[in-house]
């Protein structure tokens, strides 16, 4: 009599659309997310070598992959951050626990699109705006600036998004 091992393996988890690392591989990402990351490294530009826009608008463009990315939401992104830095930066500062000079210019950044989408994006959810910050965080920042993302915005979603957030707090999708 044969014995019958498959019942007892565990399946394996599908990892499609992962790296090795968990991220998400360049071919599941949604072209609004290649718009955040495009967006993420011209912010990054922005904040350490303070370049003009525009030169990194077209910079940016000319980038490998460029053209999966949504351009108008890549546009919203830059732009909208760079003009409104400073109001970002104000709502920013109260939930930090250090200056801004001592943050990561990759997490300024992912918490300035956080906080414009949040602001000016209300067809994108907040979990997932936040979702995405959090991936762009883990993706291209330092090892647990992710986390540090996470709290400022999760801090700033109940002030930016009330209806939202308090519509999921009841329907237990968000923590009270």
């Amino acid at each position: 009599m044969t014995e019958d091992t498959s019942k007892s393996a565990k399946p394996r988890q599908s990892r499609t659309g992962l790296t090795s690392t968990g991220a998400r591989k360049a071919a599941a990402k949604s072209n609004r997310s290649r718009a955040r990351e495009f967006a993420l490294q011209a912010l990054y530009q922005h904040l350490v070598g303070r370049n003009d826009p525009t030169d990194i608008d077209h910079f940016t463009r000319d980038l490998a992959g460029f053209h999966k990315a949504d351009a108008a939401h890549y546009d919203a992104l830059l732009h909208g951050s760079i003009n409104g830095a400073e109001q970002l930066d104000a709502l920013i500062l109260p939930l930090l626990d250090r200056k801004f000079a001592e943050i990561s210019p990759i997490e300024h950044a992912v918490m300035w699109i956080g906080v414009y989408e949040f602001q000016n994006c209300p067809d994108v959810p907040w979990r997932v705006v936040l979702n995405e910050c959090i991936e762009l965080a883990k993706e291209f920042g330092g090892t647990d600036g992710h986390k540090y993302v996470n709290a400022v915005l999760n801090g700033l979603a109940p002030q930016l998004r009330p209806l939202e957030v308090e519509a999921d707090r009841a329907t237990g999708k968000a923590r009270p």
